[in-house]
């Protein structure tokens, strides 16, 4: 199975009031992201079989842009396994029930995705290489916007590839201008 990781679109500045904070909902900035990640997408022929999205408005609107984007047209299935302050068991929990499927997109929060993510591809602990230090988990930087391609047909799973929506921007911007190279005429 592959699995999309994505954290949710720009959203603007958290709200000190959590009970405001999980009404947040994306910004203009946010939108164009999730065009960019669809379109992304969209060019490596990526459809999924299932989307699933933490409760949150900004993660809700961020799936339901991108899957409309790449043409996904059933329900979005809501998961509390991917609230910001989810553990990684309820995490694993939600992948291990997710068997049936090649291609899944989940969308979800900072802090708690970069762990999740580092869970699936973290192979064994620093210890027993020999090495030493404050963490055995991959730390892995999830933007706004940011996916990550994950094999977890076995564990630990192999990360294919992330992509940052700033990359998607410039490399969207340089494709629409001439492919040209300029060249001086002295």
């Amino acid at each position: 199975m592959n699995l999309y990781i994505l954290r949710h679109a720009s959203a603007g500045t958290r709200r000190a009031n959590p009970l405001i904070d999980v009404k947040r909902s994306i910004d203009k900035e946010g939108k164009q992201q999730c065009l960019l990640v669809g379109n992304c997408l969209n060019a490596l022929n990526v459809q999924f079989d299932l989307i699933v999205s933490s409760p949150l408005k900004r993660a809700l609107q961020t799936a339901s842009l991108v899957g409309t984007e790449t043409g996904y047209d059933a329900k979005i299935l809501v998961s509390e396994a991917l609230s910001p302050n989810t553990k990684v068991a309820a995490f694993d929990k939600l992948v291990s029930g997710l068997h049936g499927y090649d291609n899944v997109l989940v969308v979800g929060h900072n802090p708690n995705l970069p762990v999740f993510l580092g869970s699936l591809i973290g192979t064994r602990g620093t210890a027993s290489l020999g090495i030493t230090g404050p963490s055995d988990k991959p730390r892995i930087r999830l933007r706004k916007g940011a996916i990550a391609r994950v094999d977890v047909a076995h564990r630990p799973g192999t990360l294919h590839w992330l992509v940052d929506p700033r990359i998607l921007r410039g490399v969207y911007a340089k494709v629409t201008k001439s492919s040209r190279r300029k060249t001086s005429r002295k």
